[in-house]
């Protein structure tokens, strides 16, 4: 989980308020003392960390509950609403025809960055063009080409002039809704950076111009972000490596007190692991909230509409065979990593321990290829699977026969939940109501 000693030592102290009798001054006062310690520990600026639990603290002790909210709710709101503030305001990268020109030092992942970016693109249904801007690195157009025969987007540029690649890059990809363009970085922001970032910018005429920073640098993110804005102007900064930083926090905060909006973090290796930041879902995920606007979101990048609701329908209806079951654990991988997802439902992020939710994935993965090893009959209707198709199943995938048994045993209960879930009438319908109506999303 991006920032995951922060989200658990959060979530932690929040659990002190769910389970204490009252809420009184000196629980709120410790809970202040909590936050405070995460905040440093996430490498959060002194001031800043001082300055938010003092006025969490004002605000607990001070405001009343509103109607209908207990107090145990109001604190938590409060400790919400104002890590929200101290992102700074939000702005959100829209899905439409566009040029993005990434900038950066070495070493920041603009690179994979345009990799990333090109991949959340293509999920919104735009076509998308890569071009390597970057000619003094070497491989630097070689990296580039990988990814791109990995999305199967078109690549251009190279060669050893960056403003020849970019005009390359615009003849190439003029018919594509979305250009992105890899630049050139350096050790240190100096002269000639700065006036090749802005003669390939007057070329390209860059609708966006995206700061790329390594969370790992925590708090000098800030300093780096405001040389870089009053060099060329960027327009948003996306912020790599924060799954894996202790500073990430110290580089998040620092970037939101330079007023430069954080858009995109990066949580990992892979091309999916790019998320918008959002402010407020971003800080819900934190404290164990969820996120399940985002979850739905996902859902629709990677579900076909018509046929989720089809498949609701028969699993509401009783009927659940492998088949169905496969579907969804297909549509779950495409979604991203399972602890990911996990962290969008409410409560969950706190219920997955240590690597469970790697342990779960790759167990489902497991089961992906062990029903490869079935006859469409038998998904179909996994009564029939007794002693001897256990063996041919097993033995089709490379498998043992206890492998087999856990994969139905896991089927059975999963139908049993639906089976539950079918018999309550009531509940069956107003869900079936809601699919005719449009109002329930899958």
């Amino acid at each position: 989980m991006v920032l995951d000693s922060l989200g658990s030592a959060l979530r932690a102290t929040l659990r002190k308020i769910a389970g204490a009798s009252h809420i009184s001054p000196e629980l709120i006062k410790e809970l202040v003392r909590d936050i405070q310690r995460a905040l440093l520990q996430a490498d959060v600026n002194v001031k800043l960390a001082l300055e938010l639990s003092k006025r969490i603290e004002s605000r607990a002790l001070d405001e009343k509950a509103p109607a209908g909210m207990t107090a145990r709710e109001h604190v938590v709101r409060i400790v919400h609403s104002e890590m929200v503030g101290a992102l700074g305001k939000p702005r959100d990268l829209k899905p439409r025809a566009q040029k993005i020109m990434l900038v950066g030092l070495y070493g920041q992942g603009k690179t994979t960055t345009a990799g990333k970016l090109a991949k959340w693109f293509q999920r919104k249904g735009l076509s998308v063009g890569l071009t390597g801007a970057d000619v003094h690195r070497p491989a630097a157009f070689e990296q580039l080409s990988q990814l791109a025969t990995q999305l199967n987007v078109p690549v251009a540029g190279g060669g050893s002039d960056a403003v020849a690649a970019a005009n390359a890059g615009l003849k190439a990809h003029a018919d594509l809704k979305v250009q992105i363009y890899d630049t050139a970085g350096r050790h240190a922001l100096d002269t000639d950076l700065i006036d090749e970032m802005k003669a390939v910018a007057k070329v390209i005429q860059p609708d966006e111009i995206l700061l790329v920073l390594d969370a790992t640098v925590g708090q000098q993110a800030g300093p780096q972000a405001a040389a870089f804005h009053e060099a060329v102007g960027v327009t948003g900064v996306v912020l790599t490596k924060l799954d894996g930083s202790a500073k990430g926090g110290g580089a998040l905060s620092a970037v939101a007190e330079t007023q430069a909006p954080v858009m995109f973090v990066g949580t990992g290796e892979m091309l999916d692991a790019l998320e918008r930041l959002e402010p407020d879902r971003f800080i819900s995920r934190l404290l164990g909230m969820g996120d399940l606007q985002s979850l739905l979101e996902r859902a629709e990048e990677v579900m076909d509409a018509d046929k989720a609701e089809e498949t609701a329908k028969r699993l509401l209806s009783g009927k659940f065979s492998l088949v169905e079951m496969r579907e969804q654990m297909e549509a779950l991988a495409q979604m991203g990593p399972l602890g990911k997802v996990m962290e969008m439902i409410p409560g969950m992020a706190s219920m997955m321990k240590g690597n469970q939710a790697d342990v779960t994935q790759k167990k489902l993965e497991r089961f992906k290829v062990l029903m490869n090893s079935m006859t469409p009959e038998e998904m179909e209707n996994p009564k029939l699977i007794k002693r001897s198709r256990l063996q041919r199943i097993a033995a089709g995938a490379g498998a043992d026969v206890q492998e087999v048994r856990e994969l139905l045993a896991y089927y059975n209960k999963s139908r049993k939940m639906m089976s539950s879930l079918g018999g309550n009438r009531r509940m069956q319908k107003q869900l079936m109501r809601q699919m005719e109506r449009g109002e329930l999303k899958l």
